[in-house]
């Protein structure tokens, strides 16, 4: 049997506008050029911001006392699961050494970068959740400086909810800044700041490309595109909480993709025939976006059996990717490509982007076919080193010497060459580039 699509998305979601980059571009241009008084115009033209561009901390401290008690019970739920997940992470990350020919040895150690900026999309959804996968994360792998920032809404400023996450997660400063703006500001170190050595976090169109075209002066996390998820099932599933499931994902916008894969036609119909129900229970902005992202670039594709599911799965690389199944163990061992896995019906994908402890900020658009999502990894720079004695750097010398002279390096075979002699001044080498 052949794969087979019951639904195929009619276009394929797109990561921006052609005359994105020009825009974003320029914005960029004009923030840098005009420091702190550039972005505080930008934050008044797109955010209807007039306050300041830094939060004070006795607002941090106010925003405390505004957010319910059960609420900040549920923010340390999710803050404690994270955190520990990135403690453990990090314990993961050992410095190594190698003797590698007697008397020359070298190693590797594991850097915190020195300063990083988080940003927190709080556009259509106020995202507590993205405030504690990127701070915490920062904090645990040893970032010295963390700066965040999110839209501050008109006369209000950045939710109570979020910037008490943000200093229960241990950012050093909060900007009021949205957009290219915000990010720009932790870019160039505006408003009395380090200069972001790295930048983190999910964001609309315009903090993406920002981001991208930042890549290089500073790190990023990763491209990001429109969130997208899969689920693979078999016909032992529940439908309900499949087509759950992908129209729960679905909401994030009209351009994010959600595809089902299964071996069973009758699960693939049922769930068919579920999601317009569904997707109109939701909130009528929510129900647009489900709506529009399941027309528009949602795909049901029936396969013939789990091997050719699990080659769907790591042909597309979903961001998010979840198993409703028999045999758990197989999937997870078999599967190669997606940004977190989620096994069994017992977990999802909302799980992952709240409070479960693995982070949400994950590979889009097919990148986690290389690249799996933030961690304290992220953070940290795997740098090498080497030392010697004279007796044992004496072969890397003569090995160095005439690979150098056969590339045509005359200049690396000599700082060789001094080292020879002047180690060994009573001793003769034959250095010259072999004829062979």
């Amino acid at each position: 049997m052949t794969i087979e699509y019951l639904k195929k998305a009619d276009r394929r979601a797109e990561t921006g506008q052609s005359d994105l980059q020009a825009t974003v571009q320029a914005l960029l241009t004009e923030i840098e050029q005009g420091g702190d008084a550039a972005a505080r115009a930008h934050a008044q033209k797109f955010d209807g911001w007039t306050g300041p561009a830094l939060v004070p901390q006795d607002a941090l401290d106010a925003a405390a006392h505004q957010v319910p008690d059960k609420l900040k019970a549920d923010i340390g739920f999710a803050h404690d699961n994270i955190r520990r997940f990135a403690e453990a992470q990090k314990v993961t990350i050992q410095p190594c050494e190698l003797e590698v020919q007697p008397g020359f040895f070298a190693g590797q150690k594991h850097i915190p970068v020195s300063a990083a900026g988080c940003y927190v999309p709080g556009g259509r959804y106020s995202h507590i959740a993205s405030a504690i996968m990127t701070i915490t994360t920062a904090k645990v792998a040893g970032v010295d400086h963390i700066t965040a920032c999110s839209p501050p809404k008109p006369g209000i400023g950045i939710p109570p909810a979020i910037l008490y996450t943000m200093q229960l997660c241990g950012a050093d400063a909060v900007l009021n800044m949205g957009g290219v703006q915000g990010i720009a500001s932790m870019a160039f170190g505006l408003f009395g700041l380090p200069r972001a050595d790295m930048l983190v976090g999910p964001g609309n169109q315009y903090v993406a490309e920002a981001k991208r075209l930042l890549f290089g002066r500073v790190g990023i996390d990763m491209f990001a595109g429109p969130t997208d998820s899969m689920v693979v099932a078999d016909g032992a599933a529940d439908p309900h909480l499949v087509a759950w499931d992908l129209a729960g994902q679905a909401e994030h916008g009209y351009n994010s993709p959600v595809w089902l894969v299964t071996d069973d036609r009758a699960l693939a119909e049922a769930v068919m025939r579920l999601m317009p129900t569904i997707i109109a229970e939701l909130p009528e902005t929510n129900a647009k976006n489900a709506e529009a992202a399941w027309r528009d670039h949602g795909e049901v594709i029936l396969c013939s059996d789990r091997e050719e599911m699990a080659q769907v799965c790591d042909a597309y690389g979903p961001e998010h990717l979840h198993v409703q199944a028999a045999d758990l163990d197989w999937w997870l061992g078999r599967l190669r490509s997606y940004g977190s896995l989620f096994l069994g019906e017992e977990t999802t994908v909302a799980f992952g982007d709240k409070a479960a402890g693995p982070n949400h900020v994950l590979p889009t658009s097919g990148a986690a076919r290389y690249t799996g999502g933030l961690s304290v990894h992220k953070y940290m720079k795997t740098v090498t080193w080497q030392r010697a004695t004279r007796d044992g750097a004496r072969p890397v010398a003569e090995a160095t010497a005439r690979i150098s002279r056969l590339e045509g390096m005359e200049g690396h075979a000599r700082t060789a060459d001094i080292r020879l002699a002047k180690f060994f001044p009573q001793e003769s080498f034959d250095l010259a580039a072999s004829a062979d």
